[in-house]
């Protein structure tokens, strides 16, 4: 079993994988940075501060009666409510990571050297237009139903 976890565990795609996510988790960081420190700052003096997060529907009351002037208020009186402005936050917050993560990589793509990307493969096989066999490229008859070729075919 211990041999069997070994060939699983350093296989080429687990370790990809591996990688992948410990990136992942660092970029998770930058791009949080990105919308928290450069992009929110902004937006938010244009928006003159909006916050949605104390947006709220009281759905049934809890232990004290209503009105609830804030969410935590609600949430003390264990009422039941909608969070929509936590919802509209974390819409928000998306979007503005989704345009962030579109523009850095987008960048990170320019950046890439044009010599780099691989050239396109030429075929190597084509089909028999009579049994649609895969055959090789250079073939001037089909092997398996001897059909007679031109190398332009």
């Amino acid at each position: 079993m211990f041999k069997e976890f070994k060939a699983f565990a350093v296989r080429g795609n687990v370790i990809d994988m591996a990688v992948g996510i410990i990136i992942g988790a660092a970029f998770t960081t930058v791009v949080q940075s990105l919308v928290n420190d450069l992009l929110m700052p902004p937006l938010s003096l244009l928006t003159s501060e909006v916050d949605f997060s104390n947006l709220f529907l009281v759905l049934r009351e809890g232990s004290s009666p209503g009105p609830y002037t804030s969410l935590q208020m609600a949430e003390e009186a264990g009422a039941t409510i909608l969070r929509i402005g936590t919802f509209i936050n974390a819409i928000t917050n998306f979007g503005l990571v989704a345009i962030a993560v579109f523009l850095m990589i987008r960048y990170i793509n320019k950046l890439k050297d044009p010599k780099q990307t691989p050239e396109p493969v030429s075929p190597t096989i084509k089909k028999c237009r009579y049994c649609y066999s895969d055959i090789p490229i250079q073939a001037t008859r089909c092997p398996h139903c001897t059909s007679k070729f031109d190398l332009e075919n």
